[in-house]
C-alpha cells in the first residue's frame, strides 16, 4: 500500500487527502523526522509537536500566496518536507544540505528566517501592513511559541499591533516548555487558560457537535458566542487588551478541530490569535518522556534512544557548572542567571543546591543582563550564563547598564565560536568583535577545564564587568584544580618558545597553533606559541618583548577575524610601529554555513595546515627565516 507522504511533494497535493489520510500522514511524517534526526541530529521535541498544526496550516492556507511565519524555526521540519523538500530531508544540517531552520534563500516558502526566539510576530506585522498598504488580499500567519510570547521582542510587537493592520492571524504553540520548563507570569496565564475545565467542557461538546453533524452554521454561532460565553469561565483575556481576538484553547493533535480554527481565523477581518495546545515530543516516547532533553539532539538510536557517541568527557559547561556551585558555597554573594537554558548552560545542578540563589528569566535576554546590573547595584555578584549567539540581544544592555557603571557582572559565553550543524544563527562568532571596544570590559577565553576555573574564580572577585567564553563540547581533559587559582587579567602563557615567529592563540585553538608550531619546526623553523588567555587587557608587556625579533606575529581565534582578537593585536602592534608581517587568522567576513566544526575549519583555513603556509608566505624568500 502506498504511504501517504509519497503522494504529498507540495501543499496543493496534502489539500486533496481525506481527513483519514491526513491522520496517516502525521504519522508518516514523525517517523521520517525521528528516522532522519536520529541520524543527522538536530532538533526533536518542538518538531513532533507540531506536526498536526502544519498539516492544518496548508490544508487551509496557500503558501507562498499566503506568508506563513515560524517562530525560531526549530518547529519547522515537517513545514520543509511539505513544501518541496522532502527528497532533500536526508540532508538535514548538513554542510551543503538544508538547513535546520528557516532560511530565505532555501525557499520561497521560507518567507522569513528564524534561529532566534520571538520574532515572528513582529516580521508578521511589518508583512501584514506591507499588504494592507498595497491592498493585497493573501494571509498572515505568526506561529509562535508560548515561550516566545513572553519575550521582549513579542511583547513590543503586541504593544504596537492594535490599528496597526487590518488582518493577522497569530497562532499561539502552547506545549508549556521552551527549551526547559516555562518561567513567568505569562506562562502560568496560559496554564490557566488551558487548564480550566468548565470552560473547556463546554468548548468541547459544541466543536464536537458541529463536526460531527456537519453543522457548519453552529460553529460560526458557536464563534459569535464564544466571546460571552468564555467571560463566565475566564478572567480577561490578555491578548484582547492588546486587540487581538482570543480562540482557544484548541486541540492541538486533532486536525479536525485545528482546520476548523484556522478557517474562522481566515475568514476573520481582525487580528485573531487562536490558542493551541501541543505536546512536546509527541510520538516517540523518550521524547514525550524527556523533552527538555530532547529539544535538540545528537544522532542516536531509535529503539533505546541512547546517542549513538556518547560523550564521556564533562564539557565545558558541565565544568562552569560545577566550579560555580564550589565557589557559591563559599561566596553567598554569588548567584547564577540563565535565559530559559539551565541545562544547556550547565547550571541544572545549582538550581537544584541552591534555588533561591538561582533565576531563569526565560528567553529575555536584555532583561537578563539589566537584572544582574540590578544585583550587582546591591552588593551580589551575578554571574549570567548564556549562549554567545543569543548575547548579541544585550549588547546594548551590557555596555549601557553593565560597563558604564562599571558593576560587578561576570557574562559567561556558552558556544563560543562555530557550533556545528545548527548554522550561521548560531555561530557564536562575533562576541568580541562585538564587545572588545568596551571600557572597563576584561574579555577571557580559556584553553582548557582548569583555566576556565581559574578564568571564574578569578571573575567573581574582580569587582568589575567581566565576560569568559568558551566552546561548545568538551575540553582537552585537564583536571580540574578543587582550589583554583584566580587568574589574573592579562597574563598570557607562554607555551613555546619562539624568535622570528610567534603565534598568538585563543582558547580552543591553542592546539592548532602548537601543531602549526610542531610542524614548522619539523622544517627548521622554531616558532613560539602563546596562549593569549586575555582579549582584554592583551598581556603588552609580551607582545612588547616578543616585537623586537619576530618577523611574523599569527592570531589565531574561534571568532570573526575582522574586528576580533587579531584585530586587537594587529591595532597594538601597528601603534608601536611593529614593522612586521602580521597574519589574522579566525572566521571570514561572511556569514559561516552550518557543518561539522572540522569540516568547516578545512574549508575556511583555521587549520595547522594553513597556518603553516601563511606563515611561510608572509616571511617570504622562501618561507625562511633569518
Amino acid at each position: 500500500m502506498e504511504a501517504v507522504l509519497d503522494k504529498v511533494n507540495g501543499p496543493e497535493d496534502l489539500k486533496r487527502l481525506s481527513t483519514d489520510e491526513l491522520t496517516s500522514l502525521c504519522e508518516e511524517l514523525r517517523s521520517l523526522i525521528v528516522k532522519t534526526v536520529s541520524r543527522t541530529g538536530g532538533h526533536l521535541a518542538a518538531n513532533l509537536g507540531v506536526v498536526e498544526l502544519t498539516v492544518a496550516l496548508l490544508k487551509v492556507f496557500d503558501p507562498p500566496a499566503d506568508r506563513i511565519v515560524w517562530d525560531v524555526g526549530h518547529q519547522a521540519y515537517a513545514y520543509k518536507i511539505l513544501t518541496g523538500r522532502k527528497a532533500r530531508f536526508h540532508s538535514l544540517r548538513q554542510l551543503g544540505g538544508i538547513s535546520g531552520f528557516l532560511k530565505r534563500s532555501e525557499s520561497e516558502f521560507d518567507v522569513f528566517g528564524a534561529g532566534h526566539s520571538g520574532t515572528a510576530l513582529s516580521a508578521a506585522l511589518g508583512m501584514a501592513v506591507a499588504r494592507d498598504r498595497r491592498q493585497g488580499r493573501e494571509h498572515v500567519v505568526a506561529v509562535i511559541g508560548d515561550a516566545g510570547a513572553g519575550c521582549g521582542i513579542s511583547l513590543e510587537a503586541l504593544n504596537n499591533l492594535a490599528g496597526t493592520a487590518e488582518r493577522l492571524i497569530v497562532v499561539l504553540n502552547d506545549n508549556e516548555m521552551s527549551i526547559a520548563e516555562n518561567v513567568g507570569t505569562l506562562s502560568r496565564y496560559l496554564g490557566s487558560l488551558l487548564a480550566n475545565p468548565r470552560y473547556n467542557r463546554w468548548k468541547h461538546s459544541v466543536e464536537s457537535a458541529a463536526r460531527r453533524l456537519r453543522m457548519n452554521w453552529l460553529r460560526r454561532i458557536y464563534f459569535r458566542v464564544e466571546e460571552a460565553v468564555k467571560g463566565l469561565f475566564l478572567e480577561s483575556v490578555i491578548f484582547e487588551e492588546f486587540g487581538l481576538r482570543y480562540i482557544g484553547p484548541i486541540d492541538g493533535h486533532s486536525v479536525p478541530a485545528l482546520v476548523d480554527a484556522l478557517s474562522i481565523a481566515r475568514d476573520y477581518v481582525r487580528p485573531i490569535i487562536l490558542h493551541v495546545s501541543t505536546r512536546k515530543g509527541k510520538g516517540y516516547r523518550y521524547a514525550e518522556a524527556l523533552p527538555e532533553k530532547w529539544h535538540g539532539t545528537s544522532a542516536f538510536d531509535i529503539e533505546s534512544g541512547e546517542a549513538v557517541k556518547p560523550c564521556a568527557a564533562a564539557t565545558y559547561s558541565d565544568v562552569f557548572g560545577r566550579v560555580l556551585a564550589t565557589l557559591a558555597a563559599r561566596d553567598r554573594r554569588i548567584v547564577a542567571i540563565t535565559a530559559a537554558m539551565p541545562a544547556g548552560t550547565g547550571l541544572s545542578g545549582f538550581a537544584q543546591r541552591f534555588p533561591d540563589r538561582f533565576f531563569d528569566v526565560g528567553i529575555c535576554e536584555e532583561h537578563g543582563v539589566v537584572f544582574a546590573a540590578g544585583l550587582a547595584a546591591e552588593g551580589l555578584t551575578p554571574v549570567f550564563a548564556v549562549y554567545s549567539t543569543f548575547s548579541q540581544r544585550a549588547v546594548d544592555c551590557i555596555i549601557h547598564d553593565v560597563c558604564l557603571q562599571n558593576l560587578p557582572v561576570v557574562i559567561c559565553l556558552d558556544r563560543a565560536g562555530v557550533v556545528g550543524e545548527d548554522g550561521p544563527t548560531h555561530h557564536g562568532v562575533f562576541d568580541i568583535a562585538l564587545l572588545r571596544t568596551v571600557p572597563r570590559l576584561t574579555i577571557m577565553q580559556p584553553a582548557d577545564e582548569a583555566e576556565l576555573a581559574r578564568m571564574l574564580a578569578g571573575a567573581v572577585r574582580l569587582g568589575r564587568p567581566a565576560v569568559i567564553r568558551y566552546p561548545r563540547g568538551a575540553g582537552p581533559g585537564v583536571p580540574v584544580p578543587d582550589e583554583p587559582e584566580p587568574l589574573m587579567p592579562g597574563r598570557a602563557e607562554v607555551r613555546r618558545p619562539g624568535r622570528s615567529v610567534q603565534i598568538w592563540a585563543l582558547g580552543d585553538l591553542v592546539p592548532v597553533a602548537e601543531e602549526a608550531a610542531a610542524s614548522l619546526a619539523a622544517q627548521g623553523l622554531e616558532a613560539g606559541v602563546v596562549n593569549a588567555r586575555f582579549v582584554r587587557p592583551l598581556d603588552e608587556d609580551l607582545l612588547v618583548r616578543q616585537m623586537s625579533e619576530a618577523r611574523v606575529f599569527v592570531t589565531l581565534e574561534n571568532g570573526t577575524a575582522t574586528g576580533g582578537f587579531g584585530s586587537a593585536v594587529t591595532e597594538f602592534l601597528s601603534d608601536r610601529s611593529y614593522s612586521g608581517r602580521i597574519v589574522r587568522v579566525g572566521w571570514p567576513d561572511q556569514f559561516v554555513p552550518q557543518g561539522a566544526p572540522a569540516a568547516l575549519m578545512e574549508r575556511f583555513g583555521l587549520t595547522a595546515a594553513r597556518v603553516v603556509t601563511r606563515v611561510r608566505e608572509a616571511l617570504g624568500e622562501g618561507g625562511r627565516a633569518p
